[in-house]
């Protein structure tokens, strides 16, 4: 019988799905054949040739990035009982909750995941909870407050039973049928249910009331600092709302609320600077060696979760290896066949397992256990050599980011006479330690100590007022000025996708990531429920990425001057593609309205015709054989695929990205509406799933497919065509296609004759018509010229 403390708290099992290689490989080809054919048809050299030709490059580059990200999927199973057996005193985490606005996000929403944080299966002395509130809401701490009652009484009534979703707006919505069958169905599990559940009912029911008055307090005693202030204005507030001073095993974890200080001429960098203040803030209070963050809307599904983190984490392998543990994000309450195809199921079942199996999955953004000494700049090649030699490696990178694609030699003759002068006896200053981490003494001594591995200072000498003080001072809005934050430590500035961009930096260190998938998933949130902020959230991305591929932080640089290896740079690739995609989808759709319109043709002649029609018809079936091997519908296969030809056209994403790097306009970091109803919960709506607008520009480019392919099909069926000799006029291959586009666009030509929200804007049918009408000016042009 092998030694317990000789077997690995995790493992890793790769698998092959032979088939779908092949048809990938298949694709590839014909892909490929198809460039070919441009190649080789270069006496037909024209216009519609070189844009045919450069979409089709990219679509291969596409698809070669997807292909190859999924070619060795992998998944991880851990071992908490080993873990349990192992370490006999776990390691304390800190756990992050970020909200930004109380209108979009509902304070209701944001304690539930709270609730479920506090009540993980984890000794209570171990967790933190800080919430961050960017929106600087004295609704938000309310209620805070409020659930910190609640939460008493919540925690035990759910370790006592062995509840496993513990966010109570989950547990309760349909749980009364099932109480006389739950397997403690007892008259006294049935007593402290009904009492749990009037009680988050009258918790509930407070927190309604008081978001619905205007003014629901009068701002004074522990309010009143909010008097006067703006979320985009105010000073740092925190408040320590629950503080387990004395370590209790059974009492309740430490709860924080930190509204960081805003002003409005001081860039606050959106989410990124909201996390970097929480890493501060935690590392002046607790300072524990793990961090969680979880958006305000990610619940805890399996209470065990934080014990499967540390299977990964404090694997001798993965101690020396793994920087962060993922968990997958998963959606309760999805509408019936997703139709707005932001779900994504097969997504994280193919491409997320394909990655895993690479250097690790992407860091996104929630749900991820991180190991504070890589948040602070570690490297995995000096993690053994001590503080000293990890703030060499760290000042160096400062000087070699700044010159990146220019010789280098000086810094290694830095590097080596810093070495030297070490060896001498001389020390890294604090001086010098504070240009990385800021000015207070407080914060390097606990990064220091962080760094080594050892815990803040002990419980009895916490001086409580001088540590909010500090931390008041590390949450000011200038504390960043001239530090390492956002740039070489914490979370990375630049993008708002900070999140792909921080886990980004920590690959190209050469750290690796894990994917922590437990049976049940370890939470589940909501996914966007409407078209408007399906639709936000996806120009978000876009955005983001583009800033990504056109900074330092690009992947390219990461495995050229890093140690990102090239099949984890296909990946970034994949996912930094959804903002540049939208780019090259747009000409080739415009292209088929184009020749339509022209009478010309883009698409092979004779035999060659047959590629792209084999890609496309073995690319449908394909697809959709995954969906019904994976149980899904034929109908929430067509949604995703009509929902990825709406999203990929969606370039206001990349040109936001493109006015920022001409320093034309700022980036604006628009939340996702988080809602809490579903479909589960009660509520039956006729019109759940259908399409509504509203007056935003991502509903501009959509519109504008649909007329122009409107406008081509009706000049064809008129004989409005200029009329050309020979076979180059325009074929079947470009109407079928263009009709193919209009099914695909069927909701918003609903959305032209509809009315209300489920109508599109008259603004913005204006401004489709206007530029439909100067691409058939223009294409009329072309002709006569």
């Amino acid at each position: 019988m092998p030694n317990q403390n000789s077997l690995s708290l995790y493992e890793k099992c790769w698998y092959k799905h032979n088939f779908k290689r092949v048809t990938d490989i298949l694709i590839l080809f014909l892909l490929i054949s198809l460039l070919c054919y441009r190649i080789i048809s270069l006496n037909h050299y024209s216009f519609t040739w070189f844009v045919a030709l450069t979409c089709e490059l990219w679509f291969t580059f596409s698809w070669i990035f997807i292909f190859t990200s999924q070619w060795t999927p992998a998944i991880v199973k851990t071992y908490p009982d080993r873990l349990l057996q192992r370490v006999q005193d776990l390691p304390a985490v800190d756990l992050f909750v970020t909200t930004a606005d109380v209108l979009l996000e509902p304070p209701i929403i944001t304690l539930n995941t709270v609730l479920s944080l506090l009540a993980l299966d984890y000794p209570t002395n171990k967790l933190s909870c800080y919430v961050s509130d960017d929106g600087c809401s004295p609704l938000t701490l309310y209620s805070l407050q409020q659930a910190s009652n609640f939460a008493k009484l919540w925690i035990l009534f759910c370790k006592k039973y062995h509840v496993q979703v513990r966010a109570p707006f989950r547990y309760f919505c349909d749980e009364q049928p099932q109480a006389s069958t739950y397997k403690h169905s007892t008259p006294e599990f049935r007593q402290e249910w009904l009492e749990m559940k009037e009680m988050y009912d009258d918790l509930s029911r407070k927190i309604e009331e008081a978001s619905n008055k205007s003014n629901p307090w009068q701002l004074d005693g522990e309010f009143a600092v909010f008097s006067n202030t703006d979320r985009k204005n105010h000073p740092t507030i925190i408040r320590v709302i629950w503080g387990n001073k004395e370590r209790l095993l059974d009492g309740l974890p430490q709860l924080i609320y930190i509204s960081r200080e805003k002003r409005p001429k001081h860039p606050h960098h959106f989410k990124a600077g909201a996390m970097n203040v929480l890493t501060r803030v935690s590392g002046l209070m607790t300072n524990a060696p793990f961090m969680l963050n979880v958006d305000c809307d990610m619940f805890v599904n399996n209470p065990n979760i934080v014990q499967h983190a540390m299977c990964i984490l404090l694997d001798s392998i993965g101690e020396k290896e793994v920087a962060f543990a993922q968990c997958p994000q998963q959606f309760y309450g999805a509408l019936k066949d997703d139709p707005f195809g932001n779900q994504m199921v097969m997504l994280f079942k193919y491409i997320g397992a394909g990655i895993a199996g690479l250097q690790g999955p992407f860091y996104s953004g929630t749900n991820c256990f991180h190991r504070r000494k890589v948040i602070y700049g570690l490297s995995p090649h000096n993690i053994e050599k001590g503080t000293s030699h990890f703030l060499y490696i760290v000042i160096i990178s400062v000087f070699k980011d700044t010159v990146i694609n220019q010789r280098g030699d000086y810094i290694y003759v830095l590097y080596i006479l810093v070495l030297l002068a070490d060896l001498a006896g001389n020390k890294i200053s604090e001086k010098e330690l504070k240009q990385i981490f800021g000015g207070s003494e407080e914060l390097v001594k606990s990064v220091a100590l962080a760094l080594e591995g050892k815990s803040y200072v002990a419980d009895d000498d916490i001086n409580v007022p001088k540590v909010l003080d500090a931390a008041t001072q590390v949450a000011n809005c200038g504390y960043e000025y001239a530090t390492g934050w956002g740039q070489q430590v914490g979370w990375m500035y630049g993008s708002i996708t900070e999140d792909v961009q921080t886990g980004l930096t920590m690959h190209r260190k050469g750290w690796r990531s894990e994917m922590c998938t437990p049976n049940p998933i370890g939470f589940t949130g909501c996914a966007p429920n409407c078209l408007p902020n399906a639709m936000t959230q996806q120009k978000r991305w876009a955005t983001g990425m583009v800033e990504i591929f056109f900074s330092r932080h690009c992947p390219i640089f990461a495995t050229l001057f890093g140690n990102l290896s090239f099949r984890m740079f296909l990946a970034y690739m994949w996912i930094i593609d959804w903002g540049l995609r939208p780019i090259f989808e747009t000409f080739y759709i415009s292209l088929l309205a184009y020749c339509i319109i022209t009478n010309s043709t883009f698409f092979p002649q004779g035999l060659g015709l047959w590629i792209p029609v084999t890609i496309f018809t073995i690319h449908m079936v394909y697809t959709l054989s995954e969906y019904l091997v994976s149980g899904l519908s034929i109908r929430a296969w067509w949604n995703n695929q009509r929902m990825s030809r709406i999203k990929m056209v969606n370039v206001v994403g990349f040109l936001s990205a493109l006015f920022k790097l001409l320093r034309l306009s700022d980036t604006v970091f628009e939340i996702t509406r988080k809602d809490e109803n579903s479909s589960e919960n009660g509520v039956h709506d006729l019109n759940v799933g259908r399409f509504t607008f509203n007056e935003s520009p991502v509903f501009v480019a959509g519109t504008t497919i649909l007329f122009m392919q409107l406008v081509a099909v009706a000049i064809k069926l008129l004989g409005l065509q200029p009329i050309k000799s020979g076979d180059n006029g325009c074929g079947i291959g470009e109407i079928l296609c263009s009709v193919y586009l209009i099914i695909c666009y069927w909701p918003f030509l609903r959305g032209i004759f509809e009315k209300g929200k489920y109508g599109i804007p008259l603004s913005t049918i204006y401004k489709s018509a206007f530029l439909v009408f100067l691409f058939v000016y223009l294409c009329r042009g072309s002709v006569v010229g």
